[in-house]
């Protein structure tokens, strides 16, 4: 049996208070939109690995302890093939320092209620991420 081409990318979710760290992005696919810091895991890298390094590298944040949240991998978010991200996510009592650099042209942060127009399947995933986040809090 013949398998299509799937990619494996890792995206790094930063929560703190109501508030979600973005990058933008510096080129195609979807220049000049925002999403989350990530990008592709390199041929023997662990996931986590990859997320970290992906974090650091887009917004020089470092040394975060971030966690399995999520894994995506519907067809169609990204105009150049399969991807199938494995997202993570960390939630801060401060914000970390930040610089754009690699394939962010920039980066802020943004109520979790009011996104721009975001890449790729990053506005689900964040819709994911409030409604987690809203049963965590009713279960308190």
């Amino acid at each position: 049996m013949n398998h299509p081409p799937c990619y494996l990318t890792a995206d790094s979710i930063l929560i703190v208070g109501n508030e979600v760290l973005l990058v933008q992005r510096k080129h195609d696919p979807f220049q000049g939109k925002w999403g989350l810091p990530g990008g592709f895991v390199e041929e023997g890298e662990k996931v986590l690995d990859g997320a970290k390094r992906e974090l650091q590298e887009e917004t020089g944040v470092e040394n975060i302890s971030l966690t399995q949240f999520a894994a995506y991998g519907d067809p169609g978010p990204d105009p150049r093939g399969r991807i199938v991200s494995i997202v993570h996510w960390s939630l801060l009592q401060q914000k970390p320092d930040a610089t754009a650099a690699d394939d962010a042209a920039d980066w802020k942060w943004f109520d979790l209620n009011q996104l721009p127009e975001l890449a790729f399947d990053h506005a689900q995933i964040i819709a994911d991420v409030r409604n987690r986040l809203m049963k965590c809090q009713s279960d308190e």
